[in-house]
């Protein structure tokens, strides 16, 4: 989940969603020039995705030494960052420079701890990120698909470079649990095809054919293609496989929590600091899950009460099995999404001012990692290439994937959540390390999360099944405060967590075992979704009080996300300039 305007808010939205870069400090300028000049540099397949053309094909190093020069340039940019008079920069430069020295600063202190070498989750590692690759590039020209082979050649050597990391992470005891671990070895033999064509390697080359290239060179490249993953991807991909097999799955870890780690509490205070922007501790944010869960329970009760229900847990069974509420075919499953994200499209202008003009598309989860994996997720588009941004649903396990979810599902992944937040921050006019690199989960997931919540100004959950889908979804991100922190901090085991999750939620045993992995294998991300939103739901509250009937919810909205992922004390600031400005008049 990564990075456009039709209707303009108030002139005083406008001042504080546009930041001008125009009048930027010249040495902070010179910083963030040269900051991302090397960013694009050291990932460039990032960089082919904002339409930096590479003919030689580069691929990022994934080696631990090339980490320790990254961090190197990090420090050696803190300490020019930190000679830099604060005080003499605008409010825009202010905000350039508290992001840049917090990705900087955030840069240096994850290397410092040996969870460093943990390389991959559960959801997927190196094989499944170099297998979508191929989602963010142009395929425009020949040398477009020219410089994709070329990459494809090099795979071997991130292989060879991502197991040497793993290694290290064995050899000092930062091991992925065995109990979310289980089938992970799927999604490495899943890439693995007899039928070079079958690969979803190959997948450029089954799309039409560019005008710009004759079917002579086509075919030509596409049979290079078809030979290069036959003779290094899928012995690449093997290699993986046997050594996961061999090698890692064996001394997977017995205890649920990093804690359990060497210096694993430590590293989990600073995953919480990282993913959630606040200076909370575990016990905090435990308890206010334990509150959130306490308050949306009650309303549970109340929508199984309008459906008819004594109990929410009667509503929730009826949910979970009645046939009704589930897809037959994965294609009648997307076809339910397919209408619903349409409804919400119509609806978007009542709730946000500025629309993204770059659109998006939705598509199937690939099957190998369908079954572990989540319900959705988004994948950025870039408007720079000509690519679009995309919600992919998981029409695996059809029975667990009920209808009445889908609303609230789609608000989130795809408008006006991710995909309107993050198409919408690639417009802006503000230094490209911010439109493309800025990344603060608590930011990005808060609004997801709230925009769930925006589903009820949009008229979307106009059933009490469909209401208690919100609810759930709620829920299940108020569970996350709990769980997360109970096994990373408090000594739970998983079947508490699922347990926990199971009595408090609407969701399907598929779906809670697939998000409990995930909590385990991704120590502190899961934090971020419900602090954002409480933070976002918190200045609303403030903004309604404080104007009165000056308060506009679209030019709100427009504040909130017109200077793209911030974190959430950089986003009180700005909602409170909007607010004291718009009380000025």
């Amino acid at each position: 989940m990564r990075k456009m305007i039709l209707a303009m808010g108030t002139a005083a939205t406008v001042a504080f969603a546009t930041p001008a870069i125009a009048q930027q400090d010249s040495g902070l300028k010179d910083i963030v020039e040269a900051y991302w000049a090397y960013q694009l540099e050291q990932y460039p397949e990032f960089a082919s995705s904002l339409g930096v053309d590479d003919p030689v094909g580069r691929v990022s190093d994934a080696s631990l030494e090339a980490e320790d020069a990254r961090v190197a340039k990090a420090k050696a940019w803190l300490a020019q960052l930190d000679a830099i008079d604060t005080a003499s920069l605008s409010e825009d430069d202010k905000t350039n420079f508290g992001i840049l020295r917090r990705s900087l600063a955030e840069q240096v202190e994850a290397n410092s701890y040996g969870q460093r070498t943990i390389n991959f989750t559960n959801r997927g590692g190196w094989h499944q990120n170099f297998a979508s690759m191929q989602n963010n590039l142009p395929f425009r020209n020949a040398q477009d698909y020219r410089t994709y082979i070329n990459r494809l050649k090099q795979y071997a050597k991130i292989n060879e470079q991502s197991i040497a990391v793993a290694n290290q992470a064995l050899a000092g005891g930062y091991v992925q649990p065995c109990v979310s671990m289980e089938g992970y070895e799927t999604s490495i033999s899943g890439l693995i095809t007899d039928n070079p064509e079958a690969s979803r390697f190959y997948q450029p080359f089954l799309r039409k054919r560019p005008e710009a290239i004759d079917a002579v060179t086509f075919n030509a490249l596409a049979e290079e293609a078809a030979g290069t993953i036959t003779d290094i991807i899928n012995p690449a991909v093997q290699k993986h496989l046997d050594w996961y097999n061999s090698d890692y799955a064996p001394n997977c870890a017995t205890a649920p929590g990093i804690s359990a780690q060497p210096g694993g509490a430590e590293y989990y205070d600073f995953r919480i600091r990282q993913m959630t922007t606040t200076a909370k501790s575990a016990d905090e944010i435990h308890n206010i899950g334990v509150s959130e869960v306490a308050r949306i329970r009650a309303e549970m009760v109340e929508v199984a009460k309008q459906a008819g229900y004594d109990t929410r847990e009667a509503f929730i069974e009826h949910l979970r099995t009645d046939p009704k509420y589930y897809a037959k075919t994965p294609e009648e499953l997307m076809e339910k999404v397919a209408r619903v994200t349409k409804v919400i499209d119509g609806k978007m202008p009542s709730v946000i001012g500025k629309l993204a003009r770059l659109p998006y598309g939705i598509k199937e989860i690939p099957a190998e990692t369908a079954e572990g994996t989540t319900t959705a997720y988004y994948n950025p588009g870039s408007p720079d290439v000509g690519i679009a941004g995309f919600y992919y649903v998981n029409t695996s396990k059809l029975d667990q994937r009920p209808f009445w979810e889908i609303p609230a599902l789609s608000v989130h992944e795809a408008v006006p959540g991710h995909h309107q937040q993050i198409a919408l921050q690639q417009e802006l006019d503000m230094p490209d390390f911010r439109k493309h690199g800025a990344f603060f989960t608590a930011f990005v997931e808060g609004w997801g999360l709230y925009s769930e919540r925006l589903g009820i100004e949009m008229d979307l959950y106009d059933t009490p099944a469909k209401n208690m889908g919100r609810l759930s979804y709620e829920m299940w991100r108020a569970c996350r405060l709990v769980v997360d922190t109970g096994i990373h901090s408090k000594g739970w085991s998983k079947q508490r967590a699922i347990d926990f999750m199971t009595d408090n939620t609407a969701l399907s045993e598929a779906n809670i075992e697939a998000e409990v992995n995930r909590y385990i294998s991704w120590p502190g991300q899961a934090l971020a979704y419900k602090m954002g939103e409480l933070k976002i739901r918190e200045l609303r509250g403030k903004a309604t009080r404080e104007l009165g009937d000056k308060f506009d919810l679209r030019a709100f909205h427009d504040v909130v996300l017109g200077q793209g992922a911030v974190p959430l004390d950089m986003l009180e600031d700005q909602v409170n300039r909007w607010i004291k400005a718009t009380k000025a008049g």
